[in-house]
């Protein structure tokens, strides 16, 4: 969490967070993805956000339930998409684009929303967020045509930040102790996992990134 403190009620993401960001098209098909998802997960990603905002909801909800069978137990699953779909699927909440309304309470879920400005981080936090994924920090493959941020942005959101920040947008484990000692809780990546060989060494590579960044004293606390 942000060095202020603050500490909102209710479910909160695990920190130092390595969330991966899913794309079933990147990993070759549903079923590729879950596999990649259960090996990332043995990698050490401790939140999976499930974002395929081409399925419609009887489609999500079935590839929901299918991730949330290989994530149980081990790593929070997080639905971009309805909130019906997140409850149905056993999830754990939900996550949302920076322009949404925040969802009714209570809120017995953990939810939060991409941002990619200081004002836009100010209005989510004032909907009362419990985490910001902001970015992109770097180029991003995903995104190509987005302008990179970078670690100064990370750094200026964090210092007013009440929740954790989570980095996004061309994080690879050769970066990512920079945005963590910029104060970031995390980071959020796609293809620095799917598009790997091995899902589960590079997200070894991430974690051990993210850990000695955060053992080292970098970093937000929780």
């Amino acid at each position: 969490m942000s060095r202020s403190g603050f500490n909102p009620s209710g479910p909160r993401l695990p920190i130092p967070c390595l969330m991966l960001v899913t794309d079933r098209h990147l990993a070759g098909g549903e079923d590729r993805l879950v596999e990649m998802v259960a090996q990332a997960v043995d990698g050490g990603v401790n939140v999976v956000q499930l974002r395929e905002k081409d399925l419609l909801p009887p489609n999500l909800l079935t590839l929901a339930r299918r991730l949330r069978d290989v994530t149980r137990g081990r790593a929070m699953l997080l639905v971009n998409g309805p909130l019906a779909v997140a409850t149905a699927a056993g999830g754990d909440g939900v996550h949302l684009p920076e322009d949404a309304a925040p969802p009714e309470p209570p809120w017995t879920y953990v939810w939060g929303c991409s941002v990619h400005s200081l004002e836009g981080a100010v209005r989510a936090m004032g909907g009362a967020a419990r985490y910001l994924v902001a970015g992109p920090v770097f180029h991003t493959q995903s995104h190509p045509q987005a302008q990179p941020l970078g670690v100064g942005f990370i750094r200026e959101l964090c210092e007013i930040a009440l929740v954790p920040v989570i980095a996004i947008g061309g994080v690879t484990a050769e970066n990512a102790g920079d945005v963590m000692r910029a104060g970031a809780s995390g980071v959020a990546v796609i293809s620095a996992v799917l598009g790997r060989r091995s899902p589960a060494g590079a997200a070894r590579m991430l974690r051990e990134s993210l850990d000695v960044a955060y053992a080292g004293g970098n970093g937000a606390r929780p």
